[in-house]
Parts: C-alpha cells; sequence; structure tokens
C-alpha cells in the first residue's frame, strides 16, 4: 500500500484509506457491530492506516467501534473525525467555542484517545467560515493537546479556500469523475499551503462502480432514494449531484472508455492520479468491498488517453450541471 504525505501534519498515510459513514450497516439498515469489526480488521490487515470518521455516523457507533479496535493499535493508525453535524438546526449559531469544545471531549471520550490525530468541522454551514470564534476555540485546544490538528470538511470549493486562512491543515472535499472543480480550482491553493487533501464520495455514491441500472431499487431509508434533490441535506452528497439518468450515460461511456463492466479500480486510480490529493476513502459495508477497494493501487496509472477520455465525458454530460453549484 503506497502512502503519502499528509499536509503539514508530516504524517504519512495510505493513498487509499476507509471511510466509515457506512461502517457496518448498508444505508438506513440497523448497525451491525460484527460486520463493522471485520470490515476494520480486513482494512487494517490490508494495511490501510487511515480511517475517517464522525460523530454523527451510525449514530455515534462508528467511533465507538473503531475506539474499540484501535485500543492496542494507535500508533500504526491515523483517525479523522469530524464534528458539527450533531447540532439541531444545524445552524452557524450553532457553532461556539463551548460547543466544538463539547464535540471534541465526546469523541475523544468514544475514540479512548488523549488526543485527536485530526478533527474537521463537518460541513457547516457558510456563515462559519467568517467566525473567528469557532477557529480560535480549535487553535486553543491544539495549544493545550486535545487535538494535534484540525481542518474542514466542506461542500463548496470557495468555503476551502476561505478555510485556509484560518491554521487548517487538512480540508475534506467531494472528488471524483463527477466533479472536476476541486482539482481546476482548490488543489493548487491547498498545495501551496501545505494542506492535505482527503477525496471523499469517490464513488459518487456508487454509481461510479458501474453497477447500477434504471431499474436499480435503493431501499426507502437510502438517501440515494429521498435526496436526490436535497430534500435532507446538500443534494451533492447523492450522487455527486448527478441527476441519475444522466450520470448512468456518463458511466455507460466510461465503462467503453476502460473497456470493463467494473469501474471501481478506474475510478479511484483517477483520483490518485492528482499529487495534491493524500488519500481516498471509499466507504465498504462489508470485508469484501474493503479488498475491492484496494485494487485501485494495484493497477497501473491511467494514459494520457483515459485522463482526457475522462474529462470529455464530465465536459460532455456533466459539467453544465454541477460545475458551477459547488
Amino acid at each position: 500500500m503506497q502512502k503519502r504525505k499528509f499536509g503539514d501534519t508530516n504524517a504519512m498515510i495510505t493513498e487509499i484509506g476507509l471511510g466509515t459513514w457506512q461502517l457496518g450497516t448498508k444505508w438506513g439498515n440497523p448497525f451491525d457491530a460484527v460486520e463493522a469489526r471485520k470490515i476494520l480488521e480486513t482494512a487494517y490487515e490490508e494495511g490501510i492506516n487511515f480511517f475517517d470518521t464522525a460523530d454523527v455516523y451510525n449514530g455515534n457507533m462508528s467511533e465507538k467501534a473503531i475506539g474499540e479496535f484501535i485500543k492496542d493499535k494507535k500508533d500504526e493508525i491515523y483517525i479523522t473525525t469530524k464534528c458539527g453535524r450533531a447540532l439541531n438546526p444545524h445552524v452557524a449559531e450553532g457553532y461556539t467555542a463551548q460547543s466544538i469544545r463539547g464535540f471534541v471531549e465526546g469523541s475523544l471520550k468514544r475514540l479512548g484517545v488523549e488526543k485527536l490525530d485530526m478533527i474537521l468541522l463537518h460541513c457547516p454551514p457558510e456563515e462559519v467560515y467568517k467566525k473567528d470564534e469557532v477557529w480560535d476555540a480549535l487553535a486553543t485546544m491544539k495549544r493545550d493537546g486535545m487535538l494535534a490538528n484540525y481542518g474542514v470538511s466542506i461542500e463548496k470549493v470557495s468555503e476551502g479556500i476561505a478555510a485556509m486562512d484560518y491554521g487548517i491543515s487538512a480540508i475534506e472535499v467531494i472528488f471524483n469523475m463527477f466533479r472536476f472543480k476541486p482539482s481546476e480550482q482548490l488543489f493548487i491553493k491547498a498545495n501551496a499551503k501545505d494542506i492535505g487533501i482527503i477525496a471523499r464520495v469517490p464513488l459518487a455514491s456508487g454509481m461510479l462502480t458501474g453497477r447500477y441500472s434504471k431499474d436499480t431499487i435503493f431501499g426507502a431509508k437510502d438517501h440515494r432514494t429521498f435526496n436526490r434533490n436535497g430534500e435532507s441535506f446538500d443534494k451533492g452528497e447523492t450522487f455527486s449531484g448527478v441527476d441519475y439518468e444522466l450520470g448512468l450515460k456518463a458511466v455507460e461511456e466510461l465503462k467503453k472508455l476502460f473497456n470493463t463492466q467494473d469501474l471501481i479500480p478506474f475510478a479511484l486510480r483517477w483520483i490518485l492520479m492528482f499529487d495534491a490529493v493524500s488519500t481516498v476513502i471509499p466507504g465498504a459495508s462489508n470485508a469484501d468491498q474493503v479488498i475491492s477497494n484496494i485494487r485501485a493501487g494495484e493497477i497501473p496509472p491511467l494514459t494520457d488517453v483515459q485522463m482526457e477520455g475522462v474529462r470529455s465525458i464530465y465536459n460532455q454530460y456533466i459539467r453544465e450541471s454541477v460545475q458551477d453549484l459547488w
């Protein structure tokens, strides 16, 4: 497993990490602690040393499962967690020094550590990027030894650029074959400031696996059913904001380009072609999916023809509907 430098943290992290939004569960189904353990063990045994989680994932169970798993492995695994989405309502006014400290203390307890490796504000409202109180609180907790570094998970490229003024060490951003904008605007600025990039939603909610069709049915509690137009949260989190049927057309063209029905390794390898990316964090609802994701690190770099082909497909099918929104 290849490793990359994680911004100014100086940590060396695996270029393929593990996202744990659906750790031990399929979308909308109850948490399965046994399956979660298998996923974590498989990731660790295969050499993954970067786990990404959040306090709200699986109602705190993702952090707790990771905390239990790393009891004898902490020095070998780098953990990024996120905070803020537990606010109800999730509004800028809720982001205060007191609330942020409370979130950090909660994550420390659930993960069973004395210091967080990295905490990210979890897609906060845009007004938060101008709240010095919040950033000062994070800087204070870093000085106090509660966390080693901090950053932000973003919806919009403009938010990541705004956050760069506040001493952040990492930005987590949706980046995949359906989301070119970060590579065109964010990465150069992040590189200049030595800020690590975590590529999230790399398979566009599964669309870029190549396994879906017009007949695919998602569960009633699956966000791919109820959030296609942003009914519950930013629609960019679901299929990267791409219309489902339009996305399927683009996927068929990608299959032709790579001469395969399984796009997973190529979709992940495409992301890793960008040097600014520190790690990509596909999720897994079972151990086999972890193995499938890791395959991306084993295939050769994509050719110039393939890279240009992906761009052409994006320009033809996707750019108009997503480029200016995020």
